[in-house]
């Protein structure tokens, strides 16, 4: 309001017999400081009420039938905050039939009879302004509230989310339009309905409504709400009750639309499910040309020790193979780490111990790129609550990188040092260096540094494998360079397991005994696979028989009676579960050896492996080496079913 409609608002309407009376009581407001307005009639008066005025003042004469019908008139055209004051100055004596009428029609009148002292004059009038004012106030706040009242309106109707009022008894009081849009409806047919008509999971809106009766606060509630069409929308709803005096009004919901964002989720987890469905069929279609190339090379270690020059191209080929099996194996690791199918297999575990066991496990690349490796271990014994083959690992895999990325020639430090509760082991290089840029993303699943990466094999999920496992292990790694050029550290630290004592262990001595004389019979689709395994095995000492096909192993079990199957699991037609389990049915042959040989190699179909009577599975190309012990240990005891070797 402006200053001029506040002058306005706080004057008086003065309507004088004579222009003599009016100049009279101008000058007695002034001299209260008070603004006045002579006005000729009723009906002038009327004109400046439109404008804005405080009181009027006039005296009975003027009070006549046709001009009070006028202000009469005006009066009943207020606002409902308005109660305009109107003082009368009465004639002395009785009070007339004009004056009665007045206080009757008019409303806000009050009666001064003259002749009145000036004081009582304004006195009068200052507290007919004053309530005035009051009026004048309480517009103001309704004028304030109408435009708070409109811009929630404005605000509930285009929020950019559904809001609804339901009410205790589950009607719906008010809607937006982003909720109807949503759903479909009309506003007619969704207010005044109950809310579950527009559910589809009646147990979930009954849980709804308990919980806020009990006046809970809903955050990000999950629901499903059916459309017009009969589809239904995946939604999260927000929802409070509106309490007054402890009295339920009504509940306040805040509907957000995620059915996109659901779908985007199914799709992505499905997406994630065929990676996995990839990586596992690429594992096994890898592993399986890589089994017979694996049992070749031992056949021609066996076969050619005495020629310097086969011996070292089957050295060649065979750190070739084991590096593709490597590949294979990270690639199934690292899916099975972020989908959290890895458990650690915790025991206390010496820190030497599992360090040792990395340097020989990244001996030979240290070894090939002519590096020099310096180690530094506490001469303390420091003990850590960790899985023994997944600690080796994590170190294993940093060695490797430094060989990896570090020229011929390099040099690489391995130290370990105690840092208070825990330890740090650090394996720095002189090598390519890390630019700054990527020191963030060193640990992220497919990085690599540079295309020139490439040539140094891998496929950018050593470290990535690293960060999972060490903080599977409550620790952390970080990666340090002073850039290219300038080498590269990584530091792993781990919390110390005090007051635990390493079990020890008795010290195995290693056989390389030609297997006794038993029957074996492999049992693989592959020809190449089950005829270079059978060579290999005949030639330490097996008595060996191969077919091609499930059907074919039950058909031989009466005419060769074998004490082992090796067994592949993906063959067509009949395939190696149902194989194992037809043989665990047959009396006679429900202690032979079942080993599954196998491309498959998750944890899955490890269990369907021994659901179906496996004693073991091992992972083709399977190593020589463990096999060989397996069928030696035969000698000893009995298969412990449902043990597995990897």
């Amino acid at each position: 309001m402006s200053d001029v409609d506040a002058d306005l608002d706080g004057r008086v309407l003065l309507l004088a017999p004579t222009a003599r009376d009016a100049e009279l009581a101008r000058g007695i407001f002034e001299r209260a400081s008070l603004a006045a307005n002579h006005c000729r009639s009723v009906g002038e008066i009327c004109s400046e009420l439109a404008r804005g005025a405080g009181a009027v003042l006039m005296p009975e004469e003027a009070i006549v039938d046709h001009e009070r019908i006028q202000l009469q008139r005006w009066l009943e055209q207020q606002p409902s905050w308005s109660d305009l004051p109107i003082l009368v100055l009465a004639r002395p004596g009785a009070d007339s039939a004009g004056v009665a009428q007045a206080m009757d029609q008019l409303g806000n009148v009050t009666v001064l009879e003259r002749p009145l002292r000036v004081a009582a004059l304004v006195s009068a009038v200052r507290t007919a302004l004053r309530a005035r004012a009051r009026q004048y106030e309480t517009r103001r706040n309704l004028h304030q509230l109408e435009a708070s009242e409109r811009e929630l309106r404005d605000f509930f109707e285009n929020a950019a989310v559904g809001l609804q009022w339901v009410g205790p008894d589950g009607i719906i009081t008010r809607v937006n339009r982003t909720e109807l849009d949503m759903l479909g409806y009309e506003r007619e047919e969704f207010v005044g309905r109950h809310i579950s008509e527009f559910h589809a999971d009646p147990a979930t809106i009954a849980d709804i409504l308990n919980r806020l009766q009990r006046g809970e606060t809903l955050i990000e509630y999950e629901a499903r709400m059916v459309c017009k069409d009969g589809s239904t929308k995946e939604v999260l709803i927000d929802s409070s009750v509106h309490w007054d005096e402890g009295r339920f009004v009504h509940s306040r919901c805040f509907t957000r639309d995620i059915t996109d964002r659901k779908r985007a989720e199914k799709a992505l987890r499905e997406a994630d499910r065929r990676k996995d469905e990839f990586l596992a069929m690429l594992a096994h279609e890898l592993r399986n040309p890589l089994a017979p190339i694996r049992n070749s090379l031992h056949i021609l270690n066996l076969t050619t020790r005495n020629d310097a020059t086969l011996v070292r191209v089957g050295e060649m080929m065979e750190r070739q193979v084991n590096h593709m099996v490597r590949l294979v194996d990270d690639l199934m690791e690292v899916s099975r780490i972020t989908r959290g199918k890895i458990e650690l297999k915790r025991e206390p575990v010496e820190v030497a111990a599992f360090i040792r066991s990395a340097v020989e496990t990244s001996r030979p690349l240290i070894e090939a790129a002519e590096h020099q490796l310096e180690i530094e271990i506490p001469p303390e014994t420091l003990t850590i609550d960790g899985d023994s083959v997944r600690l080796t690992q994590v170190v294993a895999n940093l060695l490797n990188n430094a060989a990896r990325y570090t020229p011929e020639g390099g040099r690489i430090w391995l130290k370990v040092r105690r840092e208070g509760g825990s330890i740090a082991v650090s394996v720095r290089d002189t090598g390519t260096g890390i630019p700054a840029d990527m020191l963030p993303q060193v640990f992220e699943l497919f990085t690599q540094l540079n295309r020139s990466a490439r040539t140094q094999g891998g496929l950018g999920i050593g470290l990535t494998l690293v960060r999972s496992l060490v903080e599977m292990h409550g620790g952390s790694v970080e990666a340090r360079s002073d850039g290219v050029g300038k080498g590269a550290e990584f530091v792993v630290r781990l919390p110390l397991a005090e007051g635990t004592q390493v079990e020890q262990k008795p010290r195995v001595v290693e056989q390389h005994a030609l297997l006794a004389p038993r029957r074996v019979l492999v049992v693989d689709d592959n020809r190449d696979a089950a005829d270079s395994l059978a060579m290999l095995l005949r030639l330490l000492g097996a008595e060996v028989q191969i077919v091609y096909s499930g059907a074919e192993a039950l058909a031989v079990l009466d005419d060769f009676h074998p004490n082992v199957l090796l067994l592949d699991i993906g063959m067509p037609g009949m395939d190696g579960h149902e194989v194992a389990r037809r043989v665990r049915q047959l009396p006679e042959y429900r202690n032979v050896l079942l080993i599954a040989m196998t491309g498959w190699g998750q944890d899955e179909d490890r269990r369907r492996s021994s659901e179906a009577g496996f004693d073991y599975h091992l992972i083709k190309p399977a190593d020589v080496g463990a096999l060989e012990t397996l069928l030696v240990s035969m000698e000893h005891s009995a298969p412990l079913r449902p043990a597995r070797l990897n």
